[in-house]
């Protein structure tokens, strides 16, 4: 299964991306994250039923230094040639 993220509040410059990376390794779930322009923190991860569970549980909780307002996901097509791990992209 692949979905797509969208995660709103206080989640750039308190090291959100790298939270959300560590719990995609944590879950098991392979994908990238990255900020957007409107100050959300947007990407994609790919994985089982219940790793997605869990990884989606983890950006709704977020971090200790970040405030979550909202998590939006959207459930997407899987990728046959899915990454191998999970990364942080450049800003868009």
């Amino acid at each position: 299964m692949r979905l797509s993220f969208r995660v709103f509040g206080m989640v750039q410059g308190v090291g959100f991306r790298w939270f959300v990376k560590e719990a995609a390794a944590g879950c098991g779930v392979t994908g990238w994250v990255r900020n957007t322009l409107d100050g959300a923190v947007e990407g994609e991860a790919q994985g089982s039923v219940p790793a997605l569970d869990a990884f989606v549980k983890s950006l709704k909780n977020g971090h200790p230094m970040a405030r979550v307002d909202r998590a939006e996901t959207q459930e997407m097509l899987d990728q046959e040639a899915a990454e191998k791990d999970f990364h942080i992209k450049p800003t868009v």
